[in-house]
């Protein structure tokens, strides 16, 4: 079945059910839901491990160095306070870009058929990585 990846994108970005838009795509923080409360895809099965923090770590040093270096260039305030504004600033980034990045990968990777358990084979012997 053909899956565009553009709208699985858009729903999932927004934390919605891939494949309606309706339905909600997490039960929790960051819980995928087994299926759509809306139109019943299965979702549960869809494991995103690593991919989703390296995105929002991504972002948020994308956004936070610059502010700060600007911070640090045009006010020079003391460490004290450049201590006391920074950290709580990337983590509560951080917080916010988690789930968003998270439902975005879990929508491209619905939309792409992938489900995160996919085995690979080394290239050149055929043999699978995971066996001894």
């Amino acid at each position: 079945m053909a899956r565009a990846l553009g709208p699985a994108l858009r729903n999932g970005i927004r934390r919605r059910c891939p494949a309606c838009g309706r339905g909600a795509l997490f039960a929790g923080y960051l819980r995928p839901v087994a299926a759509c409360g809306s139109c019943g895809e299965a979702l549960g099965h869809i494991r995103a491990d690593d991919f989703p923090p390296y995105i929002a770590i991504l972002i948020a040093g994308h956004l936070v160095v610059p502010a700060l270096l600007f911070a640090e260039q045009t006010w020079s305030p003391p460490l004290w306070l450049q201590f006391a504004v920074w950290p709580p600033v990337t983590l509560a980034l951080l917080a916010v870009l988690l789930p968003v990045a998270k439902g975005g990968v879990l929508a491209a990777m619905w939309a792409l058929g992938l489900t995160g358990n996919e085995r690979q084979e080394e290239p050149g012997n055929g043999r699978d990585r995971r066996r001894p």
